[in-house]
């Protein structure tokens, strides 16, 4: 039997789920902004402690977050949203995590390796790599996420209002409430 029922609204997010999602967003950015430039700069006993802090307080609140956002939330994506783009949803999430985790975890590697004297070679330029491809991973990742989002927009489904705090004044719909 199927279901040929029209779209549900979608799930709305609770403030907490929302200030997750948006505050990773600015600690994101900040991270980004304030990255450093050369490796030289972690001689800086301040700001190598700096940067692991900084990186161990994002992967908790990454991991606060993951778990928050699984054991309370449920999906936006309405019911007859078909199975093909519901998994396509749930990889891109998870590689967001994935990649997310992996820049903070490889940046503490990264930290550890120069200050255990490694500060050039294979074994920190290795460690350098994965942390950059993580980096890329994310971009890419995070822009299919946007990318997601402004086609709910454009569906008007209710995904983009259930997160989305911003653009929907005279773009919702019926669905949307």
């Amino acid at each position: 039997m199927s279901d040929t029922s029209p779209p549900q609204p979608s799930a709305h997010y609770s403030r907490l789920a929302k200030l997750f999602h948006w505050g990773f967003v600015g600690l994101f950015a900040y991270g980004v902004a304030k990255q450093i430039d050369d490796l030289d700069q972690l001689a800086d006993s301040d700001l190598l402690r700096f940067e692991v802090v900084f990186a161990g307080v994002f992967v908790l609140l990454l991991g606060v977050r993951f778990a928050y956002m699984k054991r309370t939330q449920t999906s936006a994506l309405p019911a007859t949203t078909p199975p093909v783009q519901k998994l396509a949803a749930r990889i891109v999430h998870g590689a967001m995590y994935v990649s997310l985790a992996g820049i903070a975890l490889s940046g503490l590697l990264i930290g550890l390796v120069f200050w255990l004297g490694f500060e050039d070679g294979w074994l920190i330029q290795g460690v350098v790599g994965l942390h950059e491809l993580f980096v890329l991973a994310s971009y890419w990742f995070i822009g299919i996420h946007i990318v997601a989002a402004c086609y709910h927009r454009f569906l008007r489904d209710g995904v983009w209002h259930a997160m989305v705090p911003f653009w929907q004044d005279g773009h919702t719909s019926h669905k949307d409430h």
